[in-house]
This record gives structure tokens, sequence and C-alpha cells, in this order.
């Protein structure tokens, strides 16, 4: 939808998906029930309590975004399998589970989940004792008697899902877990100290001896009511349309202090010309009359990456950004999918094997239509381009629903108000 002036409103955004399905598979560890509230409804977080329901976790809904969750005894194989869709968090955190199961579980998902990144999990839930059929999905995973050492080494260059996946479970192993990464470097770190501070949260004694080692300490997981924040990667969406347009968009429920790496947005922004401020507990980005191209490392906030791409497209110069090789095994390989569609649009892009470098300038002003992928991120990337490009679509909106199932109603809003 093309912006006829610049974009001005207040935006409140649903809870973070990293927060709630972590919340949800640390309430299913515990030893008591807990409730979280400001749970995100999204399809990623559907799948993750579709699938803690088949391991015989009691979830309840006592109201819109709470739910109350009463663990099992012992987690249960699912006979019908586990779907995981195209959720990272599913298929990277469900699996550790089954392997405290009584019984084996196959798991499988969207055509597109077939190539993402799991070898470095399933070997490192091979080393505990688990036996599994495959290196991607789909696979079956039998439980296997535990490892009386409980030390693991694993690559989890390709997604640090990998590390919270284990430390997850940590604390139930009889031993505890010793955990070390050895590969190349680990990518979205701030997910990891979000896996990390959670868990601590739950009386979970965790030892950080190094960048690339943690030591969880076997006892109990404490059940604990918590409220998820608002998702700011989310929010970086509509942040930038009152960037790209020179516009004023506010969101609520802003964080005082937060792990999500999302919050890196403000900083981008800023360096791109914008002005951020900060009232009470909202947030408040304010554009320029003309973005500037900036060099950026988001190999910490990779999520960010497409709306990052969006303004660098309208932007004044050359914007480069590194230490994303690992977005090539999200939901598509968002550095090619983003190349693809920048050159549609006109744009000048270079891809690199870890980054891309967009030079902002002239673009052609015909409409065009864009490809999701499947991907809820190029939907976004699609949505703020379109801002200054009349008659500009994308194929598939109904991917938003991984992790915003009313964008398409509050994006439209927003723009249109």
């Amino acid at each position: 939808m093309t912006a006829n002036a610049a974009v001005r409103g207040v935006v409140e955004v649903p809870g973070s998906k990293s927060g709630t399905n972590r919340a949800l598979v640390l309430s299913a560890l515990a030893d008591g029930p807990s409730t979280v509230t400001g749970a995100l409804e999204s399809r990623d977080c559907d799948l993750m309590v579709d699938a803690l329901r088949a391991l015989g976790v009691n979830i309840e809904a006592s109201g819109p975004g709470e739910l109350r969750i009463m663990p099992p005894q012992r987690f249960r194989g699912a006979p019908g399998g586990i779907d995981c869709g195209l959720a990272g968090t599913v298929m990277r955190f469900v699996p550790p589970l089954v392997a405290l199961a009584d019984s084996p579980t196959r798991f499988y998902g969207d055509p597109q989940a077939t190539t993402r990144p799991m070898s470095g999990l399933l070997d490192g839930l091979r080393q505990l004792g688990a036996g599994i059929d495959a290196d991607s999905l789909p696979f079956t995973l039998v439980p296997g008697p535990m490892t009386s050492d409980s030390e693991v080494v694993m690559d989890s260059s390709a997604s640090s899902q990998f590390v919270s996946g284990l430390l997850l479970i940590g604390a139930r192993l009889p031993s505890g877990l010793r955990l070390r990464h050895a590969g190349d470097s680990l990518p979205s770190r701030p997910h990891i100290a979000m896996t990390v501070e959670m868990l601590r949260a739950r009386g979970v004694r965790i030892d950080e001896p190094d960048a690339t080692s943690w030591r969880v300490h076997s006892g109990p997981v404490l059940p604990l009511d918590v409220r998820v924040e608002p998702d700011l990667t989310n929010a970086s969406v509509f942040l930038a349309a009152g960037a790209a347009t020179g516009g004023c968009v506010t969101v609520p429920g802003w964080p005082g202090s937060t792990l999500q790496p999302g919050a890196r947005f403000l900083d981008v922004a800023e360096r791109m010309g914008c002005t951020t401020t900060r009232s009470g507990e909202a947030v408040t980005l304010s554009g320029p009359g003309r973005l500037r191209g900036i060099d950026v490392d988001l190999h910490d906030a990779s999520e960010l990456t497409p709306v990052v791409a969006a303004l660098a497209a309208l932007a004044e110069g050359t914007t480069r950004i590194t230490g994303i090789a690992h977005i090539r095994g999200h939901e598509t390989d968002r550095l090619s999918a983003l190349t693809t569609e920048l050159r549609k649009l006109g744009v000048a892009v270079i891809e690199h094997h870890g980054g891309l470098e967009i030079t902002g300038g002239p673009r052609g002003r015909g409409g065009v239509e864009l490809s999701s992928y499947a991907d809820h991120r190029m939907v976004h990337f699609a949505a703020i381009v379109a801002l200054d490009r009349p008659g500009t679509g994308v194929d598939d909106l109904t991917c938003v629903s991984k992790t915003m199932p009313d964008f398409p109603r509050l994006w439209n809003q927003l723009v249109t108000t």
C-alpha cells in the first residue's frame, strides 16, 4: 500500500514469539503450574501449544493471551507425530523435550522446513543418547538412556536455537549439562542470553565459563507466572513506516531493559538519520527528510535484515549489511530472496556470502509483484518498499500468520490513518 503522506500513528504490537515459546517450554519443564500472559497468538505459537499438548502438557486458555500450563510427571511420545510448520522454535526446542519422553516421536513440517538447518542440534541430542534417523525434517527421535556425563560439543553456527534447545532441558538431565559450541561464529547471541535469563528466573543454575561454553546444573525448574514483552522485531516494521516516509510512529509498551535483539532497530534507524524518543514505556520514531546509507553488522540481530534492506533501498548512498550468512537457513534463503526482490524494484544490490550492499537512488516507478517465499519477514520488506512504489504488491499475505496474524489490519490502519 502506497503512503500518500507521512505515516503517523500509534501501533500496539503483540507479544514476542521468542519470549512466548520459551515461556511455554519452560513452563512445561517446571515442577508445578505456571501462567503466561501477553502470549502471542500466531501460527508459530499455536504449533508450540499443539506440540506440548501432544507430549502430555495440559494447557488451558484462561483469557486473551493468557495460558495456564500444567506440566506432566513425564513427557510422553506423540503417536501422531508433531507438526513443526516452519517454526524454528518448535523444530529446535521440542525434540530435546522428546529426548526426555517415554517413547518415540515423528517430526515433520512445511515443505520449506526440510531445508532449514537441524544437524547441529540433532548431533547434540545423539550425544545425549537419543536415536534419530535423519539430519533434517522429517525425522523420528527415539529417546535413549541419558549418558551419565551429559557433555555435548556441537556446531551451532547455523542457529543459536541449537544452543537454546539444549540449555532448556539441561537442568532435567541426571547430571546436568556441559555444552560447548565448536564451529564458526555463533549467531543471534541475544537469543541465547534470553534463554539463560529465563532459566535463571526459574531457579536454574547456569555457569558460563567462556563465550562458547555453558554448564547447566541439575535441579528443579521452578513454576513462574510471566508476562511476555511486545515483539520488538515486529515493532520495527511499523517504526520503519515512519522512517521511510518522514513520519512519526509510536509503539507503546517498549521495555526499559530487554534482551530482544529487535531493540537494536532504534540504533540502526538513528544512524540512518531518524530520531527516537522515549516517554514512559513508549518509543516514538520520527523519520528524516531522506534516509542515509550506513554500514551495519546485524550478526546478533539478523531478523532485522529485511526491514533494514527495505530502508536501504529508499536511502541515499550505499548500505552494507554484514554478518548475516546464517539467514540463508531461515524461512527462506533471505539473502538470495532480498537480492532478487530488490532487483525487481530496480535497486542496485550486490549479494555477498554473508551480506548485502544496497545502493538507494532512482528506481523504476511501475508497480511490481513481489514474492513472499512463504516468509513473513519478506512480507514486511514488501510492505515498506510499497510505501514509495504505487501499485506494488506481494503474492502471499497469509504467511504473516507465523508471528503476527493481525499484520495486514494493523498496517492498513497505520498507513491509511
